[in-house]
C-alpha cells in the first residue's frame, strides 16, 4: 500500500464513509487486514432515513445499512461494533479502544462524523436531537396523534421531521430566527417550502427564538420565546446544526480547524492518518481552499477515493458536493457551490416558477455555472451535474430560458459519448 500504509487498515466510524472505504479497498485488490470500529452497536448505516423513512416507520434498520452483514464476512472485514476508540497515537501507529485493547495500523482512517449541537439548559427526557438510530427511535415513539412537538431550527433536520410529524397527526411548531426556512438554499426555496409546510398545518414561526425551557409538574415542557411568550408542548427537538467529532484528532496533535484538515487525497498532518466524510475539512482543488461537507453523497465518494490513495493510485478529490431532501411529495436537490456563501461571490438566476413550485436556481460566476438548487426538477440537476466543472460559457438570459438545453453547454465530445451511451442502453433493453 502507498502513503506509508504498509499494514492493517483501521477505520474509525460507523457510517457510509468507513463502509465505502472498506469496499473500495477490496475492489482495488487490497488483501490485508481491515478493522472497522464503531461506537454504535449497529452495522454501519446511512443517516438520511433517520429524519424521514426510519422516523416514519417505513424503513427498518436493514433497509438502510451501508452493507449487509454477509458482505463483511465475505470480504473479511472485521467489525468492532459498540466499541469506542479512546486514543490515536500517530507516533506509535496505534489505536486504543475503550476496553484497553490496542490496534496497530499502517493506515488509520478518521470517519467519526459529527454530533448534534445542543442548547445549554435544554435537557431531560422531553428533549431530543437527531443523529443516531437511537435518537430517531426515541423521537418516533413520541410522534403520536394529539401530541405537540416544538422544533427549534428550520434547517434540513427540522423541516424533514416537521413533515413526518404533521403527517402522523402531531401538532408541530417550528421556531427559527431567520425569516425563511432552509436559509442556505436562498429566498426562492425558503418561500416555497414555507408555504408548503404552512399549508400542511405546520406552525412555522420564523424570526423567533426560544430562549429557555422548564419541565412542568404534569410532565410537559414550557418554552419561553424571545418575545416573552410561553409555549407549552410535549416534546422539543433541537435541530440547530452539528459539531465535528474531532476530539481524537485534536488529542493526537493533528491539524484541526473547523474539522480535521486534509489535502485533496484525504491525508491529515500525521503520516498514515487520513480523514474522510463529515469530519474532514478537505482541500478542494477547484475551490482553492478547504471545504467541509456534511452530505451522504460526499462521504460515500470520499471513501471510494481514499481507497485509491491507500492502494497506490491516488486521485485528487475534486467532485462537487451533491445533496437532497424530500419533504411531503416534494424533492429538493443541490449540486456545487450554490449553498456555499463563504466567498460572497456569484449571481443567481431563476428558471421556472416559484409560485408553481417547479423551478431551479443557478449560481453563476464569470459566465460559468458553479452551483444550483432544483425544486422538483431532477432533469435540471442531472444536466447541471455534468456541466459544473466543465469549461463553458452561459448568460443569465440563457439560463432563465426554459427552452435552453443545459446539455448544449457540454463539449461536443461529451455530448456524443452521452448520446452513444443512451443508444446502447436502448438497444439492449428487453
Amino acid at each position: 500500500m502507498a502513503d506509508g500504509a504498509h499494514g492493517d487498515v483501521v477505520l474509525i466510524g460507523g457510517g457510509v464513509a468507513s463502509a465505502a472505504t472498506a469496499d473500495g479497498l477490496r475492489e482495488e485488490g487490497f488483501d490485508g487486514r481491515i478493522v472497522l470500529v464503531a461506537d454504535e452497536p449497529h452495522l454501519p448505516y446511512e443517516r438520511p432515513p433517520l429524519s424521514k423513512e426510519f422516523l416514519s416507520g417505513e424503513f427498518t434498520h436493514g433497509d438502510f445499512v451501508a452493507r449487509q452483514q454477509q458482505w463483511y464476512v465475505d470480504n473479511d472485514v472485521e467489525l468492532l461494533l459498540g466499541t469506542r476508540v479512546s486514543a490515536l497515537d500517530p507516533a506509535a501507529g496505534t489505536v486504543t479502544i475503550a476496553d484497553g485493547g490496542v490496534l496497530a495500523y499502517g493506515a488509520a482512517v478518521l470517519a467519526t462524523g459529527v454530533r448534534a449541537r445542543t442548547l445549554p439548559g435544554f435537557t431531560g427526557e422531553r428533549v431530543h436531537v437527531l443523529r443516531s438510530m437511537a435518537d430517531s427511535a426515541r423521537l418516533a415513539e413520541q410522534l403520536v396523534p394529539g401530541r405537540h412537538v416544538v422544533i427549534i431550527g428550520a434547517g434540513f433536520i427540522g423541516c424533514e421531521v416537521a413533515a413526518v410529524a404533521v403527517q402522523r397527526g402531531v401538532r408541530v411548531s417550528v421556531f427559527d430566527p431567520n425569516p425563511l426556512p432552509l436559509r442556505p438554499l436562498g429566498e426562492q426555496v425558503g418561500t416555497a417550502m414555507a408555504g408548503i409546510h404552512r399549508s400542511r398545518g405546520v406552525e412555522l414561526r420564523t424570526g423567533e427564538v426560544i430562549t429557555s425551557m422548564t419541565e412542568t409538574l404534569s410532565g410537559t415542557v414550557e418554552l419561553r420565546t424571545g418575545g416573552g411568550e410561553t409555549v407549552e408542548c410535549d416534546d422539543v427537538l433541537i435541530g440547530i446544526g452539528s459539531i465535528p467529532n474531532a476530539e481524537l484528532a485534536i488529542d493526537a496533535g493533528l491539524d484541526v480547524d473547523g474539522g480535521v484538515l486534509t489535502d485533496e487525497f484525504g491525508r491529515t498532518s500525521a503520516p498514515g492518518v487520513y480523514a474522510i466524510g463529515d469530519v474532514a475539512a478537505r482541500w478542494h482543488p477547484a475551490h482553492g481552499r478547504r471545504v467541509r461537507v456534511e452530505h451522504h453523497d460526499s462521504a460515500l465518494r470520499h471513501g471510494a477515493n481514499l481507497a485509491r490513495t491507500l492502494t497506490g493510485s491516488p486521485v485528487p478529490f475534486a467532485e462537487e458536493p451533491f445533496f437532497w431532501t424530500h419533504q411531503y411529495e416534494h424533492n429538493l436537490q443541490s449540486v456545487g457551490r450554490f449553498a456555499d456563501t463563504a466567498d460572497g461571490a456569484g449571481t443567481t438566476v431563476l428558471r421556472g416558477s416559484v409560485r408553481d413550485r417547479s423551478f431551479s436556481v443557478f449560481r453563476l460566476d464569470d459566465g460559468q455555472i458553479t452551483g444550483m438548487v432544483a425544486f422538483d426538477r431532477p432533469r435540471d440537476v442531472l444536466q447541471a451535474r455534468k456541466v459544473i466543472g466543465v469549461p463553458h460559457r452561459v448568460t443569465p438570459d440563457q439560463l432563465a430560458d426554459e427552452g435552453f438545453a443545459l446539455k448544449s453547454l457540454l463539449p461536443q465530445r461529451t455530448r456524443t459519448r452521452s448520446a452513444s451511451a443512451r443508444t446502447a442502453r436502448v438497444e439492449v433493453a428487453p
